[in-house]
């Protein structure tokens, strides 16, 4: 696994739909939590939020690790930089440390964004670069085109979806998945398999779930604005599925439920 997702990094917090008092006082609760790693988004419109909370949570620059992803309709060259360097003014940084692009651009031609996201690292804008919702054949392109190491593809990743493919990709170019809409927007929750498991290991369905995406080797990203939920998301490192219960819930991803859809967003690839 890279480094870049060791430690407390494997677990981020995702800020979106957050914005204003009920973002801050997330992410305030998600710092109290051990959360270290935060992720934002161009599209998110509340990188500048994001950016205050952290700075009045007082907690060193150096221990966080801030992720944001560029939006496609910024991906023109005379957009994408000063697009980058907005968002570093409004999270209140010199540099991420990974900067994503959001989603393949529309047209299907990922060399222009891969190669303005290079720039973006080459200028020390960002400390590391990936993608976000690239297919394999994407992944593998990906990895002919930019120099650099990508970090991460981010995509959708539950035990509702079957991402063998992606996995498999991740292994074959070397760019490691990680997760969003981790617990599929509150989908695998009708699934009594899930707090069955948990009871086993005196843990909640959540986070058997998202135990689960950590042993498959997916740094994962979760949102709450509960507090004791955002405890809770944090808290699954003290156990470990077995591989009895890791089949079991490797089963379910036969549902093949997807959240994001071309339906809900219309710029998105044909998924694998």
């Amino acid at each position: 696994m890279n480094i870049y997702f060791q430690k407390t990094h494997q677990r981020g917090f995702g800020t979106w739909p957050l914005k204003g008092e009920v973002l801050a006082q997330a992410i305030a609760n998600a710092l109290d939590a051990g959360y270290r790693a935060f992720d934002t988004a161009q599209w998110y419109g509340n990188e500048a939020e994001t950016g205050a909370a952290l700075a009045a949570g007082g907690v060193p620059r150096e221990d966080l690790c801030i992720t944001t992803k560029v939006a496609p309709d910024n991906f023109g060259e005379d957009r994408f930089l000063a697009s980058v360097e907005q968002s570093l003014k409004d999270l209140r940084v010199d540099q991420v440390d990974s900067l994503l692009l959001h989603w393949p651009p529309a047209n299907g031609d990922i060399a222009p964004s891969l190669l303005l996201l290079q720039t973006a690292l080459d200028r020390g804008l960002t400390r590391n670069i990936g993608v976000s919702n690239y297919t394999v054949a994407m992944m593998r392109e990906a990895r002919r085109i930019v120099d650099a190491p990508l970090v991460t593809n981010q995509v959708e990743f539950h035990p509702l979806l079957n991402q063998d493919k992606l996995l498999t990709a991740a292994n074959e170019t070397g760019i490691p998945l990680s997760s969003y809409a981790s617990v599929a927007r509150g989908e695998v929750f009708k699934y009594p398999l899930l707090e069955q498991i948990g009871r086993g290991y005196g843990k909640s369905a959540a986070q058997v779930v998202l135990r689960w995406i950590i042993q498959k080797g997916v740094p994962l990203n979760t949102m709450s604005t509960k507090p004791e939920n955002i405890r809770a998301n944090f808290d699954i490192m003290d156990f470990t599925l077995s591989s009895v219960d890791m089949a079991r819930i490797d089963a379910m991803t036969r549902t093949n439920f997807r959240v994001v859809t071309k339906e809900s967003v219309p710029i998105a690839p044909e998924w694998d």
